[in-house]
């Protein structure tokens, strides 16, 4: 379970980074982020860690490619704490980022995975998602779907 008070500093957080992004307000952004990091960083190998504010962190990191990591250690940390939710949600984050970036068969095998823990949890919604893209991508169908 994620420390309460750490939940809302990091809920609070993406809030302040969506508006900041919506208005394209570049050094809000960057210094909530940087917020958003630090917390991320000193709970890090602690009992406070968790793949929540991890997999927040890497929602708000603009480069593909510096993403990927961050959604990883979340889900290692998911993993570790067998959080299903997180598991499910982390991995098709990742599987989004592969198709963007035409890593196709990496997706697929991130949605395989996904789509085991998301049979164990309540969102129908992100188990139908999963589902949907992974059918998409084996069919193969043009994976530049509309969101």
């Amino acid at each position: 379970m994620i420390n309460t008070k750490i939940y809302k500093a990091v809920y609070e957080l993406a809030e302040k980074l969506m508006k900041a992004a919506a208005k394209d307000d570049r050094a809000t952004f960057e210094a909530l982020y940087a917020e958003l990091q630090a917390i991320c960083i000193d709970n890090e190998h602690t009992d406070k860690d968790h793949p929540e504010q991890w997999e927040t962190l890497a929602d708000f990191t603009e480069e593909l490619e510096d993403a990927l990591p961050i959604y990883q250690k979340a889900l290692e940390k998911a993993i570790a704490k067998n959080s299903k939710d997180h598991m499910a949600s982390i991995g098709f984050s990742m599987a989004m980022l592969q198709v963007e970036l035409g890593q196709t068969d990496e997706a697929i095998e991130m949605l395989q995975h996904a789509k085991v823990s998301a049979n164990k949890i309540e969102d129908n919604e992100l188990q139908a998602e999963i589902n949907q893209l992974l059918e998409k991508l084996t069919s193969n169908q043009d994976p530049n779907f509309d969101q």
